[in-house]
């Protein structure tokens, strides 16, 4: 398939910021180190909540950061103490916290409402299955989840959507591929999802979920297979990026390593969008964050060919398809959380020299 180039019009409509419009905006700490946390952003503040902590022990703890004055405040205890939980803001501002792992490591299925007016947690519906690593979202009103782990390690193909005014669960058809930790995507009446893993096995499969007939379309899968890999998205592609290349049947007796590997699929043609040299990242990098900031694709820290976490920063110009360096991460760390709005990409706690408590966001700068 030859690979589309973009000219004069079509170029300037997928309208790429320019990269010093990119600049890195350090918050104060966290009061408490956190890695695997739930993040959430909803009026203003920037929620965080459980995790591990230095210790290695999910937290029952939360705090929230008003972005505009730059101040912390402590949230009321988690009912359940929790890592590696997702979390999504529904309507009217409450924020749900879902799934994950409590301290003795075994999955929850536990639900729990934080009211920010009352300040206060609520329990709510569970899930019906224990599961860690749910992908959720909020829809419409509607939060829908997918997958997940269970308490005997299986991936889940599980799908449920919450009905907030019957507080209930309620199933919905099953992913195609089980899998636990993907990345889902919303395009249209599409809940796209992509990647995630089955133990330790990478899952490349790419499916969608067509809310209005309620069921499952399967695409051409990700090219290769890589561990701790990144999924992302701009308006007209997926993107699937870097990672850890394990041995297998056509690399048997090859070790481990990291890659730069990009892999774009058009949403308009329907393809994987074959690579070039130039689209390959500048360093190889896994178990980093990325995201899209001013339509560029963003890829921030990680583990690398280095003894300590990355700092570097670099950023993919879909129109020119290659890639540029950006101001380096203030602190250098992997195993972030990330939290994606219009014009912030949010790289929180994860580890540097153990558990961080930095936050620290790629900020987009509005140029006239």
């Amino acid at each position: 398939m030859p690979m589309t180039v973009l000219r004069g019009e079509e170029e300037e409509n997928m309208a790429v910021s320019p990269v010093k419009s990119l600049h890195w905006e350090p918050f104060p700490p966290m009061a408490q180190r956190r890695v695997y946390c739930a993040p959430v952003h909803h009026g203003g503040l920037l929620y965080v909540l459980g995790g591990c902590g230095q210790s290695g022990a999910p937290q029952d703890s939360g705090e929230a950061l008003d972005v505009e004055s730059q101040t912390w405040r402590s949230l009321p205890p988690l009912p359940t103490a929790r890592a590696g939980a997702s979390a999504v803001a529904l309507h009217g501002g409450q924020l749900m916290l879902l799934g994950g792992m409590d301290g003795q490591q075994r999955p929850l299925g536990s639900v729990e409402l934080y009211r920010p007016d009352e300040g206060k947690w609520e329990r709510r519906a569970g899930l019906g299955q224990a599961s860690m690593g749910v992908t959720a979202l909020e829809h419409d009103g509607k939060v829908y989840a997918f997958g997940g782990m269970g308490a005997d390690t299986t991936p889940q193909a599980l799908v449920r959507v919450y009905e907030a005014e019957k507080d209930q669960w309620l199933p919905l058809a099953s992913m195609p591929t089980p899998r636990y930790g993907a990345t889902a995507f919303l395009r249209g009446n599409r809940i796209y999802v992509m990647g995630g893993r089955q133990g330790k096995m990478p899952v490349t499969a790419l499916e969608a979920l067509d809310l209005e007939v309620g069921s499952w379309t399967r695409y051409a899968c990700i090219p290769s297979r890589r561990a701790f890999s990144c999924c992302t998205a701009t308006e007209h592609s997926f993107f699937s990026l870097g990672g850890l290349q394990q041995p297998g049947p056509h690399n048997f007796y090859s070790r481990p390593h990291f890659v730069s590997t990009v892999e774009e699929y058009d949403l308009d043609q329907g393809i994987w969008i074959k690579p070039t040299r130039a689209s390959r990242m500048r360093e190889k990098r896994a178990d980093f964050v990325a995201g899209c900031l001013g339509g560029r694709v963003i890829a921030a820290g990680g583990l690398g060919n280095e003894p300590s976490p990355l700092g570097s920063v670099e950023s993919y110009n879909p129109a020119k398809r290659r890639w540029e360096y950006v101001a380096p991460l203030p602190t250098a760390r992997c195993s972030s959380a990330v939290l994606q709005t219009p014009t912030m990409l949010f790289v929180i706690g994860g580890v540097a020299q153990g558990p961080s408590s930095a936050v620290e966001a790629l900020c987009l700068q509005e140029t006239v």
